[in-house]
């Protein structure tokens, strides 16, 4: 049994506002940002992240079921190690840019606050779905 579309809509929601909690007085710490500056920040970053996920994900699939006929269903173990490589190096084109413009950061402080909130964010996720599956668990599944 799986989570249903709208339960994850719900769930990705509320993991980015835990998110933002986390992040923005961490941002604000590291780099001596105004609370302002850092929720702006923070948020385009969430915001573009969210945006690019299911993208990145749909061209993976489709390139993947053209080149093997294989749904990502079925994807192989080295396949999902270069799916997951691919979906957390990506975003860093992506929001590098805004960390630049928006945080008024240099290219090396960029990447250095994306390094940082990576390290963050994988902290809070394995937290994060931890908790919320224990507080929120799937029914067991019936057995044949």
């Amino acid at each position: 049994m799986q989570r249903s579309g709208i339960e994850r809509i719900l769930q990705t929601l509320i993991f980015e506002a835990g998110g933002l909690v986390l992040a923005v007085p961490a941002y604000e710490a590291a780099f001596g940002r105004g609370a302002d500056q850092g929720l702006v920040l923070m948020v385009a970053l969430s915001v573009a992240v969210m945006i690019w996920t299911p993208i990145h994900n749909m061209l993976f699939d489709r390139a993947e079921y053209r080149l093997t006929g294989r749904p990502a269903s079925a994807r192989p173990l080295s396949l999902r190690l270069i799916h997951a490589l691919s979906h957390e190096i990506t975003p860093i084109a992506i929001t590098l840019p805004l960390i630049m413009i928006l945080g008024q950061h240099s290219l090396s402080e960029a990447l250095a606050v994306n390094f940082g909130l990576t390290l963050l964010y994988v902290v809070y996720a394995y937290a994060f779905y931890l908790a919320y599956d224990r507080l929120l668990p799937l029914p067991a599944a019936a057995k044949a």
